[in-house]
């Protein structure tokens, strides 16, 4: 079971009756087996662990050992969520790296009406999928230099979402090798549209 996790509540949740956006993070393979630490080396772990501040829930899973992101035990952490917190369930986002990139596309494609926007981070997925997700907000990131995951595999989503005419934003990093996620997550201006975006409108 892929049920071990960091939890971030934002600042104000305790006192402010309001509902929270969620965003549910998706580590690489590097992460994966039994030390929940591990998932605090990259992504918003690793930036709340250093104090930064998000306007949202985070929820951050840990992947079993030998074993790639599950959409199914993933679906029901979601709804775990939303049964226990004060979750707005308009504004559920899903981010990931790697091995995380792909699974935030896996899961959009298994659950697409659940989430108000992706951004899946030097991933890869099957193009033939992408009909499935044609109207979710997607931005996708990718390294022009990455060894590990070509920036193909980014490119053959994002031409295929072009085609059925999705509103898919898409970033190359010109330098960056197979860590394109620390420029990603450094942008203010992702976590900006992420916030914007929201089901049903």
């Amino acid at each position: 079971m892929q049920s071990r996790f960091l939890l971030y509540l934002p600042q104000g949740y305790d006192t402010l009756d309001r509902t929270w956006p969620l965003l549910l993070f998706l580590h690489g393979s590097g992460e994966r087996g039994e030390l929940l630490e591990l998932v605090k080396r990259n992504g918003p772990p690793k930036m709340i662990e250093e104090g930064r501040q998000f306007p949202f829930i985070v929820v951050s899973p840990q992947c079993p050992e030998d074993q790639r992101w599950s959409v199914e035990i993933l679906d029901m952490l979601l709804t775990e969520m939303a049964e226990r917190y004060r979750v707005d369930n308009s504004r559920i986002y899903v981010t990931g790296l790697s091995m995380g990139g792909q699974g935030t596309w896996n899961l959009a494609f298994a659950y697409p009406d659940r989430f108000a926007a992706i951004a899946p981070i030097c991933g890869w997925a099957d193009p033939g999928k992408a009909r499935l997700i044609r109207h979710l907000p997607a931005w996708v990131f990718h390294g022009a230099k990455d060894e590990v995951v070509p920036l193909e595999e980014s490119q053959k989503m994002v031409g295929a979402l072009k085609a059925l005419g999705s509103p898919v934003k898409f970033t190359i990093y010109p330098e960056a090798g197979h860590d394109a996620w620390t420029e990603a997550y450094e942008s203010e201006e992702m976590w900006e549209w992420l916030l914007e975006q929201k089901k049903g409108h």
